[in-house]
């Protein structure tokens, strides 16, 4: 830097010789430094926008790649809650009402979190929000399936209740169905062969040669069995549950005991003519909730519907019992 510097005097019209002083030399450093912080500054702002270091762009490329991750983890959220609604509605509308149950509870579905917050330790974060979003549908879609799959495990239970019912409740007839011209006396007000009077007839004769198969017309547990010389005669009592009881009545033999578990079909003894009987027959009842019901009515798992037509025809006609 030179020592002197001019200055134009107007009143002489003539450059001026100056000398500088130590300050005006610290003027023109700072000056010159000034000017060299900041285009230093904009070129480190420069290069940074145009020319990162490896660890920085490595870190950037990370940051884009858990974002779009998460984006497509919402979006798989999102199809999955459809699905859970879509089973939510077919649960509620068709499976539990086919067994005439009441839709899940709502509450239950929903499901509740206690304690304290719960993401808590995700916070602080530039991505936190959206994290903690993420985990809470996440929460509410296991809470859902949690649900849902305790209400099937419901369903499931009353579908082999069901079916054990269905089972359970007498079906058949007590005889073979191969000849309905067996059924010699129907359900209702009949003429007593013995005592000559109209009398309530509580079930279905069907006549058949002593000897004739008797089968169980539904699963239950034998209730009695027991032996008379008027009434009934030998006869068998069946516990199917469910508010179902059948009776055989006037057989001639018994082929089972009190208290064992049989099944629709089995044999459970022979037609006879014990009893109060003027002729070998089964006299066969069903009892529903205490009451004596038209056996008829029950005959709808072996038969055809015009069988079962003729069937209750015959049974309406017969004008005198066999007991």
């Amino acid at each position: 830097m030179a020592k002197f510097k001019y200055k134009f005097n107007p009143t002489t019209l003539n450059f001026e010789k100056i000398s500088l002083s130590v300050r005006d030399y610290l003027v023109v450093a700072l000056r010159y430094l000034l000017a060299g912080g900041v285009i230093g500054g904009i070129g480190v702002v420069l290069y940074a926008s145009f020319f990162k270091d490896p660890e920085t762009a490595r870190l950037d490329r990370e940051i884009k790649y858990l974002r779009n991750q998460l984006e497509d983890l919402n979006n798989e959220i999102d199809t999955l809650e459809v699905l859970a609604v879509d089973l939510q509605d077919k649960d509620d509308n068709v499976y539990r009402s086919i067994f005439g149950a009441d839709p899940y509870p709502e509450h239950l579905r929903r499901g509740g979190v206690g304690g304290s917050d719960r993401y808590k330790n995700l916070k602080g974060y530039e991505s936190s929000d959206g994290i903690i979003e993420t985990k809470k549908r996440i929460g509410r879609l296991q809470r859902m399936l949690v649900a849902q799959s305790k209400s099937y495990r419901e369903v499931f239970d009353l579908a082999s209740a069901q079916k054990e019912m269905l089972q359970s409740i007498p079906a058949i007839q007590p005889v073979s169905n191969k000849d309905l011209r067996r059924i010699a006396s129907g359900f209702g007000m009949r003429i007593h062969p013995i005592y000559k009077l109209s009398k309530m007839h509580t079930g279905l004769d069907f006549t058949a040669d002593i000897g004739t198969e008797i089968y169980a017309t539904g699963d239950g547990v034998i209730e009695a069995v027991d032996s008379k010389l008027s009434g009934y005669g030998h006869h068998v009592i069946i516990q199917h549950g469910y508010g179902y009881e059948t009776l055989y009545a006037h057989m001639s033999k018994v082929t089972v005991r009190t208290g064992e578990k049989v099944k629709r079909g089995q044999v459970i003894g022979y037609v006879g003519n014990t009893g109060t009987s003027t002729g070998p027959h089964l006299h066969y009842e069903v009892i529903k909730n205490g009451v004596k019901v038209d056996p008829a009515f029950y005959f709808y798992n072996d038969i055809t519907p015009e069988q079962y037509e003729d069937l209750l025809q015959r049974a309406a006609n017969a004008n005198q019992s066999f007991d």
